[in-house]
């Protein structure tokens, strides 16, 4: 989106385009009219002018604008407010800073805490998030975003029941308004009652409230035996330009979905292929090349043994890593079926202490500096912090498990800061993974999965780091095979099970009947016992994915 304040703080500024509408503070008594603007107007004439600059994407001149209202009236609130969405998703860890820095100069203006918490639920920051989404609603009851976003946070943290309340009055407060009517459902679907969701989802399309995602979602609460009337009413909608890029991407995977479950491979490959051209993302690969050259250049098995020393010695963490789409998620529920282990879903922590070292990108020469950095007192500060910070989610589990499968860029920081920590590596079959990837509509953060050609190389370079980190960590990683958990799924659950220190507990057979909520892109397939149907599936569609096997080269077991 181009506009990139939440959407209620977004309306109130078209709505009321004067300069008292956009500052959330008293307005200041008018000037003599022969005078200049005071103060305050001028600041607010740059704020309104630095809002128009963010709205068209100019975002460093957007940053000077604030900047220099904040360098004539120092803690200005909007001018911090407004930073911190220029900071979404470009540096989260600033955007928290400024939104902070928002809340502390004007605690009463509910949109403040409604983005700081917003944020917070970015990082996986769940109780934070929580709390600064009841100050929201404590100061405003009825804004819809404020409710929407504490059901989200409560979907995030597993408590899927507390969520639909929250979603079912946001929708009683405006019942057209998109982010209740998709934050219903998908409370629904993660909680498995996948019919109740997709009549929410059906009603959505009749009112026409976020057309493409409704679809994109109703599509994914069942597998369709024969042609659904759906598939007709996606393909019209496909003609409708008024859905722009990103509507159009759902629309083109939801119809790519339903062909698959018809068995129409060639038609629904079309779709996919559709879906990720008119997403437009490019994937930088020689900068990630080169980054995953460095991380091995660094950590190195001895810098690795060595520092581990400091690190904290507890045996709760559990990491289940590997490519998205390579079964992280079904091993976490065989996991977590185990009465002693909890399953925490996919936390981004991990990766904002990462971050914060400094471990992002670089070259070997800053990636050994940020990795200096990491001091005896730090360590143990980070993996104690990161341990209380597991213990909210469970305060009694023998085994916590962050199911996050990008950690395994991250295996060296882990081996660091958790020598006794268990790690699952997932793998499947190469092709059938990149496939499985290649189907679904990623987020921006996995662009490397939007071309066949790109995802294959990026697959090599994850395989790359994962030998890398076997030889830094010898013994430690557990490879689960998905192919051997679908062949013999007692046996390698018993194997896990043993991996992780816990004595075999019969649950974990029938992971599927599980209560907990499920997020991810599986919490379909997540409720059903096994089935082999996902093994060697890429062979429906070999005539259309060359580029991509060519591109895996020798990784690739055709």
């Amino acid at each position: 989106m181009s506009n990139r304040l939440p959407p209620a703080w977004a309306k109130h500024l078209k709505t009321k385009p004067s300069a008292k509408a956009v500052s959330p503070r008293a307005v200041q008594p008018k000037a003599p009219p022969k005078a200049g603007p005071t103060r305050s107007q001028a600041d607010d004439m740059l704020l309104r002018q630095a809002l128009e600059f963010q709205k068209a994407e100019r975002l460093p001149e957007a940053e000077e604008l604030c900047l220099k209202v904040l360098a004539r009236t120092p803690n200005h609130p909007l001018a911090f407010y407004i930073l911190g969405t220029l900071g979404l998703g470009y540096d989260d860890e600033k955007a928290l800073r400024y939104f902070a820095r928002a809340v502390a100069e004007e605690p009463q203006n509910p949109y403040y805490h409604l983005s700081l918490g917003e944020t917070y639920l970015k990082l996986s920051e769940f109780t934070p998030a929580i709390r600064h989404f009841q100050h929201a609603l404590d100061l405003k009851p009825d804004l819809v975003e404020g409710l929407c976003a504490l059901g989200n946070a409560y979907n995030a943290f597993d408590k899927g029941e507390m969520a639909l309340p929250l979603f079912e009055k946001a929708l009683k407060v405006d019942r057209d308004h998109p982010l209740a009517r998709i934050g219903l459902p998908q409370a629904l679907a993660s909680l498995g009652r996948m019919d109740e969701a997709a009549v929410h989802l059906k009603e959505s399309i009749e009112r026409r409230i976020a057309v493409p995602a409704a679809y994109n979602a109703l599509v994914l609460t069942r597998k369709f035996a024969e042609e659904p009337p759906e598939l007709a009413a996606i393909l019209t909608e496909l003609r409708n330009p008024d859905h722009g890029p990103e509507g159009a991407a759902a629309l083109h995977h939801a119809a790519g979905k339903v062909l698959n479950d018809l068995r129409r491979y060639k038609e629904a490959m079309d779709h996919f292929k559709q879906g990720n051209q008119a997403r437009g993302q490019k994937f930088d690969l020689g900068s990630y090349r080169r980054w995953v050259d460095a991380m091995i250049e660094i950590f190195t098995p001895e810098l690795v043994a060595s520092m581990a020393a400091h690190g904290n010695p507890s045996e709760v963490p559990v990491f289940i890593v590997g490519m998205p789409r390579s079964g992280t998620t079904l091993t976490e529920q065989i996991c977590a079926s185990h009465p002693d282990v909890h399953g925490a879903g996919e936390l981004s922590k991990l990766r904002r202490i990462a971050n914060a070292i400094g471990l992002k990108d670089g070259s070997k020469a800053s990636l050994g500096k940020s990795v200096a950095t990491i001091t005896p007192d730090l360590s143990r500060a980070l993996a104690a912090e990161h341990l209380s910070y597991l213990r909210e989610r469970s305060p009694a589990a023998l085994r916590i498990v962050d199911k996050m499968p990008h950690n395994f860029e991250l295996i060296g920081l882990i081996g660091i800061l958790f020598p006794n920590a268990r790690i699952i590596h997932c793998r499947r079959d190469a092709i059938d993974n990149c496939i499985s990837c290649f189907v679904l509509q990623f987020s921006e953060a996995h662009s490397y999965s939007a071309d066949l050609e790109t995802l294959g190389l990026y697959y090599r370079e994850y395989d790359r780091l994962m030998r890398h980190w076997s030889k830094v960590l010898p013994g430690r990683i557990f490879e689960n095979q998905y192919e051997t958990l679908i062949e013999d799924q007692e046996e390698q659950s018993r194997r896990l099970l043993d991996h992780l220190g816990l004595p075999w507990d019969d649950a974990c057979l029938r992971f599927f009947d599980r209560d907990a909520s499920v997020n991810t892109y599986s919490r379909w397939q997540v409720r059903q016992p096994i089935y082999k149907s996902s093994v060697k599936r890429w062979k429906n569609y070999e005539s259309e994915i060359q580029p991509l096997i060519e591109s895996l080269g020798d990784l690739a077991e055709v």
